[in-house]
């Protein structure tokens, strides 16, 4: 059950540790392989930024992407560089706030939510990586528990914001898990 993850956006919008929160969720608290790697524009803050995450349950041999299935993009930069690796069947999640997919791979499904929105109504939009990432975990099916994504979570954002990260997560969570069932 190997998954290959690109979470891609811009500096500053947290794209690396929404990918340390996917891989920590998967690696610690579901007990399967993950790796993460990561890319910076030539610039931290306002450039291009993504991270690579496979997940496996046997032991990964190659950390980098193959075969891009999953890509979550938080940019209209990081979308028009990246939405070309998803093949058929593959899934986008994009911020639709930020990003206007001007075309589709074919064979993908592509899904929106207004994350940054969100995250303004949370009352600070640098938790926009964290509703994405309950989005992610909602929209993958499966992928992690909700448990584990939720450990991750607590584990990784520092306790003065714990409370608004978990609102921001099942904001984004709850908001796909609607998506879902309207589809059905």
């Amino acid at each position: 059950m190997k998954r290959e993850i690109r979470i891609s956006g811009f500096g500053g919008q947290g794209v690396i540790k929404c990918a340390f929160i996917i891989g920590k969720a998967a690696s610690i608290y579901d007990k399967k392989y993950a790796t993460m790697t990561q890319s910076f524009g030539p610039e931290a803050r306002g450039s291009s930024c993504s991270a690579q995450v496979v997940i496996d349950d046997d032991s990964i041999l190659y950390p980098y992407l193959q075969n891009t299935e999953i890509l979550v993009s938080m940019s209209q930069d990081a979308y028009r560089k990246y939405s070309t690796e998803i093949g058929k069947d593959g899934l986008i999640l994009i911020d639709e706030d930020l990003v206007n997919p001007e075309s589709v791979p074919e064979g993908a499904r592509l899904f929106k939510i207004p994350a940054t929105r969100m995250a303004e109504e949370l009352g600070d939009k640098i938790v926009l990586n964290i509703v994405m990432f309950g989005f992610f975990v909602a929209m993958t099916g499966g992928l992690l528990s909700l448990d584990a994504a939720k450990k991750a979570v607590e584990s990784s954002v520092p306790t003065s914001s714990l409370d608004m990260n978990m609102k921001a997560f099942l904001k984004g969570y709850d908001y796909g898990m609607e998506l879902i069932t309207k589809k059905s």
